[in-house]
């Protein structure tokens, strides 16, 4: 027997010709074991596969339940756990494994009793029913070889197939687990990750009812073909209503964002695709899910969270869609909320969450999602609270169960005692009545009790950001990152979009200074429509990114001097380059802004009245030469972000180091005051962005140091300011020395002490 694959032509008449012998093994009155042990044989025998074996959830266990080429004494006995050998993988991660070399996987684990010892090749998919994988279907050859994508893909459509019939034969026993954990009536607390701000209590609400597809092999192709053009004719009717009637007013990342979706769903290539599924023999409504089981898959495997987040659009309409031809009840949002509501989903499109009520909507949680996911930018501009990463929601939330959801704190309160409930709403009233204290501060300058002046600034990137400056009373924008501009866009942003963003923010900003930051991508930020080979590298943050792609991509930096420029005809502008490194960086950034300025000068553009030039102090490096930039630059600000992970060479997204390194150690500290001691006696105006300078304790830290410039959230603005205005500054400095000359063995201690000695207010929103 050969083991070479199949030509394309044989492969690509596999999918169909396996479907309509398992119609026919499914249409008769054996028992299910007889109609597995055909299967396996079926499609051994069109794979022409040595071996080909279905395990299904038993017990918690996946039993090999049928087999074709494994010893036949190994059924009903061999049984791996979820997570163990490539079965239990598969399974585990809902993933389809294609190996040349079954032994050489990590997971792999050898079972004597199957006789598998003979094959080498592998590949197995899993078996899915209501998003949980309920069994494995997997196939093995003696010759190494990994097995062709058409040949995985007829694997997948049969494994759909597959669970129609272990479904109708009652083989697994995941709906009684669902159901007896769903019968738990205990409270719970739930965490997950802030992803907008917020609290709110309200009902439980599932977002999208479970559509169970109760046939997946197609009587006439052209009949689900004709189906399925019709659905998606009316789903694009639905979106672009849903655009024309966005109500954010005039221009606004959100609204590209609704821009982007709908060229999700007028891509030819998905519904191409869902064609080509229809072709292989299967329904309208199993052909959509077959795409979209696929797609998640691909997410599963992508690093890159941008592209990943593009790709939960794309299963977001593909909900919609399978809805739209299955006539099944739509969204929670089309049967209306009734009472304040907390909306429940694995993930949401942007265009989803538009449809609801928002006077009743009181946050969402999101058992996936991520910061620079499309619904996340919506959802800031709704002022909704999201909070995600939330595990078991399906199976520890019951529609209609009371939910408390706290972002601040990462928790969703399930089914709460009266004490939690008490807890909360005491929380919330004085979170309330502090940002009431706090927005009286709003008028007041930031000033210390001693009279020293502090510049307060906020950090931006949305045009809606802009807001902030009035709400909070902040001297100006400190750091508007340009790059999210880039990030929701799914093509690069022609000058015109940019120099109109630029304009809108410097507008809305009236007399008050903004510091655009040039576009800092690469990294952990790469853009899938620019190919930066950031997924190729080992480290990333210290990779290819910021300005050193931006000078080596010279016409995207171009493109932007120019749109900046001409946004801020006759006005000052103010521009920041990222991750300087050597003196020379920053030269070639500033030459490059400076030939623009002429350029546009030659064609008789309007220009600003003046540019002033500032760099971004995060490599620490940089510091060693600092001194040479001074001439040269107007202003300079600490990234402290950025400078605190590569001081401690400490990735700050790894769980087990992100709260092992303080900003308020020694070292990062004594580096400040080397940066201020360097800095000092020159015209460049230092100041702090980043995180750090937006908690009351660092911040006063911060001031210590002689820092007086701080960029920070607009959250952060309130309570930086109560700390500025309650701080004795001279004292604060006169005792500087002695505490980095001696810190103690627990530095933050140290500082807490200070200020609670001197009653300096730290208190905050949230704590």
């Amino acid at each position: 027997m050969t083991n070479a694959p199949p030509p394309p032509s044989t492969a690509a008449q596999s999918a169909r010709t396996i479907l309509t012998r398992l119609h026919e093994v499914m249409a008769a009155r054996s028992n299910a074991q007889s109609k597995l042990n055909q299967v396996v044989g079926i499609i051994g025998e069109c794979l022409d596969s040595e071996v080909c074996s279905i395990y299904l959830l038993r017990d918690g266990a996946l039993e090999l339940y049928a087999t074709r080429g494994l010893k036949q004494e190994a059924v009903h006995v061999t049984r791996l756990g979820l997570g163990e050998g490539l079965v239990g993988t598969i399974a585990d991660q809902i993933e389809t494994l294609n190996l040349d070399e079954a032994a050489a996987h990590p997971d792999f684990s050898y079972r004597p009793e199957t006789g598998e010892e003979l094959f080498h090749s592998f590949a197995g998919v899993p078996i899915i029913r209501r998003e949980r994988a309920v069994g494995v279907l997997c196939v093995q050859h003696a010759d190494p070889r990994r097995y062709e994508e058409i040949e995985i893909e007829t694997l997948q459509t049969v494994a759909m197939v597959l669970s129609e019939l272990i479904a109708n034969a009652d083989l697994v026993d995941t709906a009684a687990r669902t159901d007896a954990a769903a019968a738990d009536q205990s409270a719970q607390r739930l965490s997950g990750q802030k992803l907008v701000d917020g609290m709110g209590a309200g009902i439980a609400v599932f977002h999208q009812p479970r559509i169970t597809i109760e046939y997946t092999v197609a009587e006439d192709t052209e009949a689900e073909r004709h189906r399925v053009y019709a659905a998606f004719d009316k789903m694009r009717e639905q979106i672009d209503r849903m655009a024309s009637q966005a109500e954010f007013g005039g221009g606004g990342e959100h609204e590209e964002v609704i821009e982007t979706y709908k060229m999700f769903a007028y891509d030819e290539g998905w519904s191409r695709r869902i064609n080509e599924a229809i072709d292989s023999g299967l329904t309208a409504e199993a052909a959509i899910e077959r795409v979209q089981q696929r797609t998640r898959m691909r997410m599963r495997q992508i690093d890159d969270p941008l592209l990943r987040d593009r790709m939960h659009d794309l299963e977001d309409l593909s909900n919609r869609l399978i809805r739209i031809v299955s006539g099944q009840m739509g969204t929670a949002a089309q049967v209306g909320l009734r009472h304040d509501s907390i909306l429940i989903a694995r993930n949401l499109g942007p265009a989803e969450l538009l449809e609801y009520d928002r006077r009743r909507l009181k946050g969402v949680v999101l058992e996936e999602g991520s910061l620079t996911a499309h619904v996340i930018i919506v959802a800031r501009a709704m002022g909704v609270p999201v909070i995600g990463r939330v595990n078991d929601v399906r199976t520890s939330i019951r529609e209609g169960d009371l939910l408390l959801l706290d972002t601040g704190a990462g928790t969703v309160q399930v089914r709460p005692t009266q004490a939690v409930q008490d807890a909360f709403d005491a929380k919330l009233d004085l979170s309330q009545k502090r940002r009431a204290n706090l927005a009286a501060l709003r008028d007041l300058p930031a000033v210390t009790r001693d009279g020293i002046p502090i510049e307060l600034m906020i950090n931006a990137g949305l045009r809606e950001d802009i807001a902030a400056l009035d709400l909070t009373g902040a001297r100006g924008i400190g750091l508007f990152r340009t790059e999210f501009q880039f990030l929701v866009s799914a093509t690069l942003p022609a000058r015109e979009r940019q120099q109109r963003l630029y304009r809108d923010v410097l507008d809305a900003a009236g007399d008050r200074p903004v510091i655009f930051r040039t576009v800092d991508i690469g990294g952990d930020k790469a853009l899938p429509y620019m190919n930066t080979d950031t997924a190729l590298e080992e480290n990333p943050a210290m990779g290819w990114r910021a300005l050193r792609l931006a000078l080596e991509r010279e016409g995207l930096l171009k493109v932007q001097a120019r749109a900046l420029m001409e946004a801020a005809a006759g006005r000052t502008l103010n521009v920041m380059f990222p991750m300087v490194s050597e003196p020379w960086e920053y030269e070639a950034a500033r030459d490059l802004f400076i030939k623009q300025r002429a350029w546009l000068a030659s064609h008789n553009k309007k220009l600003p009245v003046a540019i002033r030039y500032g760099a971004m102090l995060e490599v620490p490096g940089l510091l060693e030469t600092l001194d040479l930039m001074l001439p040269h630059l107007d202003f300079l600000s600490v990234g402290t972000n950025d400078l605190t992970q590569f001081l401690f060479a400490a990735d700050r997204a790894h769980p087990r180091l992100a709260e092992r390194y303080d900003w308020l150690s020694p070292t990062v500290m004594r580096y400040l005051a080397r940066v201020v001691r360097t800095v000092a006696g020159s015209k460049v105006a230092l100041g702090v962005c980043g995180e750090m300078g937006g908690r009351p304790l660092e911040a006063m830290a911060l001031l210590g140091v002689g820092i007086e410039r701080l960029s920070i959230t607009p959250a952060g603005v309130g309570p930086v300011k109560a700390m500025i205005r309650s701080l004795d500054l001279g004292q604060l400095r006169a005792d500087m020395g002695a505490i980095l000359a001696q810190p103690a063995p627990h530095p933050r201690g140290q500082y807490l002490d200070w200020a609670k000695a001197h009653q300096v207010d730290l208190s905050d929103i949230g704590d």
